[in-house]
């Protein structure tokens, strides 16, 4: 498979670029600032793209590729790839979804104790000698919150199963309610935000979602709730959620995923009851291994006429 051209939409993962520079004709993308011209003299060749959370396959580099045959995505979701180009075009699509869902989850909770417990927060008072003058702040319990989960899919019910064990009574939104879960459902948005301490967003992002969590939601969240977003950063609009911890309106917050990574407004930086992650949600070592395992079994499966292993379109 020395020949097939593989293009990597930009830097992710050193084991998954080492192994696909052993099976294919590797196009580091990032490499070639000269890119229209690049696509231009490559554009015979490149078979694959490769791409994750953060570029992906949209219709201007499909419409490029002329020979593309399928977009491997190193992430589960799927905003950055065009899926209706890919559908008319023939263009098989595949994600890796499953192997990230435990760590996503894990990363959840992680984010719901730390900001209820004021981790980060406690961790700066012990480093900076401030104990020495007294006794850290009370905190909120997290054990026995009601959680609410917008989006109630693997990674949403592998949420819910770990907050279950904490005694927190379960709550969820999605498109359609889910006739298998005994958890309760809320038909809109609001009405969960309304009704839970702790909103937690773990849904695709879509048209449909991006900026699901607004004002209304925030403020019927209100100023003892907690907002986690594990999802994507569009899903919140940004400028809404900053005001609403600034003033008071919301208690507090845990982001792994923010609407211009990897900027991060600044106003979060100061504010003790906002605990903020790089996008680490499937950041282990076994985890991406396995989703770099993944990405390269769906290459191999698709040149060798195989059927794929995550198939999406």
């Amino acid at each position: 498979m020395e020949s097939i051209g593989v293009l990597m939409a930009c830097p992710m993962s050193p084991y998954l670029e080492q192994e696909l520079d052993r099976r294919f004709k590797l196009f580091r993308f990032w490499n070639f600032p000269q890119k229209k011209e690049f696509l231009r003299d490559n554009a015979s060749v490149i078979r694959a793209v490769v791409g994750n959370a953060t570029a992906g396959a949209d219709a201007e580099l499909i419409d490029c590729l002329p020979s593309l045959e399928i977009v491997a995505s190193f992430s589960v979701g799927l905003d950055k790839v065009d899926l209706g180009k890919c559908e008319q075009k023939g263009i098989r699509v595949t994600n890796t979804p499953d192997v990230l869902t435990e760590d996503v989850a894990d990363l959840a909770i992680g984010l719901m104790l730390a900001t209820l417990r004021r981790l980060c927060e406690s961790d700066r008072y012990v480093r900076s000698g401030s104990w020495k003058k007294g006794d850290f702040k009370l905190t909120t319990k997290f054990s026995g919150k009601t959680v609410g989960i917008i989006g109630l899919g693997r990674i949403g019910l592998a949420i819910a199963k770990r907050a279950e064990a904490f005694g927190c009574p379960i709550s969820y939104y999605s498109r359609t309610r889910k006739t298998d879960s005994e958890y309760k459902y809320y038909p809109s948005v609001v009405e969960l935000a309304s009704n839970c301490h702790i909103l937690v967003v773990a849904c695709a992002l879509t048209e449909e979602t991006r900026h699901i969590i607004n004002r209304e939601v925030i403020d019927a969240l209100g100023p003892k709730g907690v907002l986690i977003n594990i999802g994507r950063g569009p899903h919140v609009d940004e400028p809404e959620l900053v005001s609403a911890l600034v003033e008071g309106r919301l208690g507090g917050a845990g982001l792994d995923v923010f609407e211009h990574e990897p900027e991060v407004p600044e106003q979060l930086f100061e504010l003790g009851n906002v605990v903020l992650t790089p996008h680490v949600g499937s950041g282990t070592v076994e985890t991406r291994t396995a989703m770099a395992d993944l990405v390269i079994g769906n290459l191999e499966a698709h040149f060798l006429n195989k059927p794929l292993l995550t198939p999406v379109v």
